[in-house]
């Protein structure tokens, strides 16, 4: 290890020793404390020359690391982006039926109906595609129609509309494009696939404005959209964020949820070994998303049986303990039971947070060089005020999709 590369470790752990709040804090996803942590480690990760930027605004991006949970419930927008079921669309791995192209997943679990004097005339029931091999779908049951066609479409008509509460287009274009008689003014379309998460997509569309503030040298910006691409990231290194069992609920384990991400990391984290790599450059923007959300994935099954195989193990009366929170007694897993979980894990919450550290690390990094590498010594701007540039969230809408809450 070099001098300047000892500096900055010995700097780190400095810096991010945990104080009371951060331990005593909880709520969603990893809960405040580890996302919080996990954003200050990820700057230790960075070269030299993004430092005068992001270690100067080191306590911003620690605290603002929570913002998206602080709004996740305002908004059905904002909720579906810290997660994603893969286990709705696959029921085991790999992931080979979800196409990782944003306009392509929404048209292919999409709804496409017509109203013919009151009855649902169904033109098409959202299903997998096989992208690779099919030129035309049927529509209505007696039209094949080019897929490229109904892609392009989807793309011009409904796609602007996403956050709106109802997809519609003129069915005057609809027959242009297709070539398919409707009845009515309106072909209408109903969006399947989002309330089941956009974790991965959102990601993407993150990388891209992260980005571009970059190359706008949008100091507020810039940080804004840090913090939060560091949350979203380790949302996607949390297995129970790509399952609909999230929170044990389907299996008799509800509250694992928090046992996992918040309890454990609360606990033990101290002891893990948060030195890591630098950040790398990556080019794929969608396998980096993509993978860490698969490897998450691949671990669930261990994060639920383990679980539950110690629960029928281990003494009932050692597994619940009443202990001081926030100045109030709470009911949570006693130390004992959540260091033998901890240890049956063998290391995978520890590795998950570390992790995210670096993918977090990557993600800034891998911005900051797409936007031409851009000198930060001479900003005007050192410091950003910790209560300013939060961003208050995508527009409201009418659309309903299932609420998540965790038991946390």
């Amino acid at each position: 290890m070099n001098l300047k590369s000892l500096n900055i470790f010995l700097l780190a752990l400095f810096v991010i020793a945990p104080t009371t709040a951060d331990i005593q804090s909880k709520t969603q996803d990893w809960g405040f404390f580890a996302h919080r942590r996990i954003n200050q480690l990820a700057v230790f990760t960075l070269p030299y020359e993004m430092l005068p930027l992001f270690k100067s605004n080191i306590e911003y991006l620690r605290v603002h690391a929570v913002d998206p949970d602080k709004r996740r419930y305002a908004s059905v927008f904002e909720a579906i982006r810290h997660y994603i079921d893969l286990d709705i669309w696959e029921k085991s791995l790999p992931v080979d039926t979800v196409p990782k192209d944003w306009k392509r997943v929404l048209f292919q679990y999409s709804d496409m109906y017509a109203i013919d004097s009151g009855d649902t005339l169904w033109l098409r029931k959202g299903q997998p595609i096989n992208w690779d091999q099919s030129s035309s779908i049927n529509i209505g049951n007696d039209y094949d129609v080019n897929l490229s066609s109904l892609v392009e479409m989807f793309g011009d008509y409904i796609l602007p509309q996403y956050y709106e509460s109802q997809w519609t287009m003129p069915a005057d274009s609809f027959q242009k494009y297709t070539r398919v008689p409707v009845p009515g003014n309106l072909v209408y379309w109903k969006d399947n696939f989002s309330q089941h998460g956009v974790l991965p997509f959102h990601l993407e569309q993150m990388q891209y404005r992260l980005t571009e503030a970059f190359v706008d040298k949008n100091v507020p910006l810039i940080l804004r959209l840090a913090a939060e691409m560091g949350h979203y990231i380790g949302d996607a290194n949390v297995p129970l964020h790509t399952t609909e069992n999230y929170n044990g609920q389907l299996t008799g384990q509800v509250g694992i949820h928090a046992f996992w991400e918040s309890r454990i990391p609360e606990l033990f984290s101290e002891d893990y070994d948060f030195f890591l790599e630098k950040a790398t450059y990556q080019s794929d923007k969608t396998s980096f998303f993509w993978d860490m959300v698969i490897e998450s994935h691949s671990l669930v099954d261990s994060v639920l049986d383990i679980e539950q195989q110690l629960r029928s193990s281990f003494p009932e009366s050692q597994q619940m303990c009443f202990d001081e929170r926030l100045g109030r007694t709470v009911l949570t897993q006693c130390r004992g039971f959540a260091e033998a979980y901890s240890s049956a894990l063998e290391g995978m919450i520890e590795e998950r947070m570390r992790n995210s550290i670096w993918a977090i690390g990557s993600s800034w990094y891998t911005a900051w060089v797409d936007a031409g590498q851009p000198d930060f010594e001479f900003l005007s701007v050192a410091k950003t005020r910790d209560s300013s540039f939060i961003y208050t969230g995508p527009p409201e809408s009418s659309r309903s999709m299932k609420k998540r809450i965790h038991d946390n």
